[in-house]
This record gives structure tokens, sequence and C-alpha cells, in this order.
């Protein structure tokens, strides 16, 4: 498993994700759980629909480099 998400596209899934977390918990709404896979996605540095859609947000980086 290759990560596909860079570091600002992780960033911004960890903004998004603690965001509906958190507004899940002021609402009392199992909804807010939605914001784990952002999270989760975030914490893994990969993302299996940019996979599916051939996308990949990563830089990369050559060896020695």
């Amino acid at each position: 498993m290759n990560r596909n998400t860079g570091t600002t596209d992780r960033i911004i899934r960890i903004i998004i994700g603690a965001a509906i977390c958190i507004a899940g918990i002021v609402y009392k709404n199992w909804w807010g759980l939605i914001g784990l896979i952002p999270l989760l996605t975030a914490a893994a540095g990969y993302c299996p629909l940019y996979t599916l859609f051939g996308i990949s947000t990563c830089k990369n980086r050559k060896p020695g480099a």
C-alpha cells in the first residue's frame, strides 16, 4: 500500500474529520462518526478512492534526494 495523499491533503483531511467528529459530539448525533473516515485516511496516508481514480497528491521523491 503506497501513500497517495500529500501533506496538504492530509492536513485538510485532519481538519475536516475533526470538525465532523466535534459536530457529532456537540449535536449528540452518531453521524459524527463519519469524521473518522478522513481522520483514518490522513493517518494512513492512503485513500482507496484515489487509487480507484488514479489520483495522487503525494510528491514522489527520487531515491537519494
